[in-house]
């Protein structure tokens, strides 16, 4: 390491945010970059550790080489930075917005110090590198003759798509929805990651480099999947885990509840300018909310709600408060499952642990206007009610952010017949699904997961399909495998 004592030398700074009463006046991002002296010395601050857990199992599931671009980064060479991010990473834009970060939480300066801000370091030297113009389409020199489909256009499909056009593929991605991203595009807010500055930004990117990209196109509704297996060499299935968890309660179907997604992606289209149906509307405005979940998905319901000026705004989750410090069962370097306030909560909710929702209130019109809940404590066979803990949450607006249960069953799954495993993902060996010629990555074949892990699922199935298209091993990078075998 250049810095060998600058673990010692310099603490840790983070990315400054801009004030609560300010930020929620609108939904742009709200976080001030530090200067390139100060990433510098942050980027001093990595360890000669010997063993980077940073980028091991523990840590980051795309292996960035961590430790390399933080060295680079105290050197002053950016861009040799940039290219070795890119080496591992396709779209260091939205991991470096939205990633928790599980290579912070197995640094080995973690074990007795605060980590090194390795997020931070990966945002600035990736928008450093568009500032500087060494982000720019690559498209491949040769071209092999082979076309693929890629159906879903969120972190998956984006990723198997880049590194099927790097191997000199004709690559065509069909997209349900008006526009490119899946659930960067629809899902998460435009405050935590901006759709026109940074998605779009990498998506026409992609287009220059000679991707196709086709949207309102719904395979296995619209458009039937043996029409792209007749056009295509490959299919690579890559739709997400679009069945939310519901909750099945007395007086479910009272107007007024939505799934967190519902909520969230309708937001999201707003603020790109999309005029919403006045019928369709579903607004925080004025209301009661009651976020049902207390995870990332129900944490950005609070911030959009925060901003559409809620009445009031309630968070409830089914578990206890996680920890706030690592315990025996969850030791460094496992990432750990301690409670962190996030910005959206720091912006205005009231939150409560351990409740259970009984039922929902409607009143005569069908509209919700309460949920009956208890306090419950948990035992090593569950939890039970805690007698004469029950209460009466007021909500006229209430979003379920319980997690997904798996993909949609009938479409491509009911067409093809793919088989599923016993929580209903398409099942693969390696990345090949039960019908020739057809693939599967992200969250559709390996469950909800983090953005950085459809990332990852996309460069390894790309790999996959590569060598089934042309028939030896392929050259493209892989977190696991060797160039050198080859």
């Amino acid at each position: 390491m250049g810095k060998i004592t600058g673990f010692r030398d310099y603490q840790r700074k983070n990315f400054t945010l801009a004030p609560v009463e300010e930020r929620i006046e609108h939904y742009n991002e709200f976080t001030t970059p530090l200067s390139k002296e100060e990433m510098e010395e942050q980027g001093a601050r990595c360890m000669d550790c010997g063993i980077p857990f940073c980028h091991s199992n523990y840590g980051c599931p795309v292996g960035n080489i961590i430790p390399q671009f933080n060295d680079q980064i105290y050197r002053g060479k950016w861009e040799n930075a940039f290219k070795t991010l890119m080496s591992t990473n396709n779209f260091p834009e939205f991991t470096g917005r939205v990633c928790p970060a599980p290579c912070e939480s197995a640094c080995v300066l973690g074990l007795n110090d605060t980590a090194v801000g390795i997020k931070n370091i990966e945002y600035s030297i990736i928008e450093k590198a568009y500032q500087k113009g060494w982000m720019k389409p690559r498209p491949p020199k040769h071209r092999t003759g082979k076309s693929v489909a890629v159906v879903g256009s969120g972190p998956a499909g984006l990723a198997v798509a880049n590194q099927l056009n790097k191997a000199g593929h004709t690559v065509t991605v069909y997209e349900k929805d008006k526009r490119i991203g899946g659930l960067v595009r629809y899902g998460i807010p435009n405050f935590k990651l901006d759709k026109k500055e940074v998605v779009q930004r990498r998506v026409d990117l992609m287009k220059e480099e000679g991707i196709t990209f086709i949207t309102s196109a719904n395979i296995g509704v619209d458009v039937p999947v043996s029409e792209l297996q007749q056009k295509h060499d490959a299919v690579v299935l890559c739709g997400g885990a679009g069945k939310p968890r519901d909750l099945p309660i007395p007086n479910r179907d009272a107007k007024g509840i939505y799934f967190a997604m519902e909520f969230l992606s309708q937001n999201n289209s707003r603020v790109e300018g999309e005029n919403i149906p006045k019928e369709k509307e579903i607004l925080a405005t004025g209301k009661h909310v009651v976020v049902i979940g207390g995870g990332d998905t129900g944490s950005d319901c609070v911030g959009t709600s925060v901003r559409q000026k809620a009445a009031s705004i309630t968070q409830i989750e089914l578990l206890p408060k996680a920890p706030l410090e690592r315990t025996d069962a969850m030791p460094w370097p496992l990432y750990p499952r301690i409670f962190k306030l996030s910005t959206s909560q720091a912006e205005g909710c009231t939150m409560d642990f351990n409740v259970l929702s009984k039922s929902f209130i409607k009143d005569e019109e069908g509209n919700v206007s309460g949920i009956n809940c208890v306090k419950i404590e948990w035992n090593d066979k569950g939890f039970k009610e805690i007698e004469g803990s029950d209460f009466v949450l007021k909500a006229d607006l209430v979003m379920l952010a319980m997690g997904f249960l798996g993909p949609k069953q009938d479409d491509v799954i009911k067409e093809l017949s793919l088989e599923t495993d016993q929580r209903s993902n398409i099942k693969t060996e390696g990345y090949k699904t039960s019908v020739e010629g057809v693939f599967s990555a992200g969250d559709m074949r390996r469950g909800q997961s983090l953005v950085v892990w459809a990332i990852y699922e996309g460069r390894e199935c790309a790999r996959e399909v590569d060598e089934y298209l042309m028939g030896r091993p392929s050259r493209l990078n892989s977190k696991n495998g060797s160039l050198c075998a080859i």
